[in-house]
């Protein structure tokens, strides 16, 4: 098994145990599920920068990235730096992460704010609307075309927006469909954990216009980012380039203001 195959061997356990425990119906019944939706996608149109800002405490390629950062001072610090979005892990056994990391991100930033998980079934958009998420992930690696059919149909009716994540042509090619709403390119190979860019450089071309396109990982640069505009990318996902450091905020605000100049 790799990894991948592991983490969602276990995500199904998870949700199956999650589902005993809520129910769909407390879910629905937060004061969270309600508040209007914030664009993910018009943020970053609107942008000149583009940076969706991750928190994330490890991951299984890097181990432990940083456990001192709590998720309130993050929050607060990229809102301040001007990110477009904030992205916050909230897988539990491989990444460090929790629903209530989003909860926290959630009172203490304006922002749009993504859920990154490994969704495998409704239930978890459910949790991601009830937790104050404004926009979900689907890993086309993990999910057939019609899961990622359905999920993203499910997503929309929640007024949720969607982010599909592709490593290769054939899972682009799979996935290409209306209810999604930005296609990410990741650069990190899930199998062996090597980094390009150059996947999404050779990507960039078969990603119709119809999607606001978005970078992810390995992005430490504003070289590479301004590389990467030429391709046809709007939005770039950073978490580890922020998170390494003592202060992920003024990290982001350092590389916003570099990246302006």
């Amino acid at each position: 098994m790799t990894i991948l195959d592991k983490i969602i061997f276990d995500k199904h356990k998870e949700v199956a145990l999650k589902k005993q425990l809520i129910p769909v119906k407390q879910l629905e019944a937060s004061v969270l599920f309600s508040r209007n939706t914030l664009s993910v996608t018009q943020r970053i149109k609107e942008s000149d920068t583009g940076i969706i800002a991750e928190y994330k405490r490890r991951s299984p390629s890097k181990d432990t990235i940083n456990n001192a950062l709590n998720v309130y001072d993050v929050a607060q610090g990229y809102e301040q730096a001007g990110v477009c979005a904030m992205s916050v892990l909230t897988d539990g056994k491989y990444f460090g992460g929790s629903l209530d990391d989003l909860l926290l991100a959630r009172a203490n930033c304006q922002l749009p704010l993504l859920r990154k998980d490994f969704v495998i079934d409704p239930y978890q958009i459910l949790e991601a609307k009830a937790y104050g998420a404004n926009i979900i992930l689907l890993i086309a690696a993990v999910l057939s075309k019609d899961d990622i059919t359905n999920l993203s149909k499910f997503a929309k009716s929640l007024d949720l927006e969607v982010l599909l994540e592709v490593h290769n042509l054939d899972e682009l090619h799979k996935s290409i469909m209306p209810s999604l709403d930005l296609i990410g390119v990741n650069n990190r190979n899930l199998k062996t954990f090597e980094v390009s860019l150059n996947t999404s450089k050779e990507l960039s071309t078969e990603i119709p216009d119809d999607f606001v396109k978005i970078s992810e990982s390995g992005i430490s640069n504003i070289e590479a980012i301004k590389e990467l505009k030429t391709y046809g990318y709007q939005g770039f996902l950073i978490g580890e380039n922020f998170m390494k450091t003592n202060d992920a905020g003024e990290s982001a605000a350092t590389f916003i203001k570099n990246l302006k100049s």
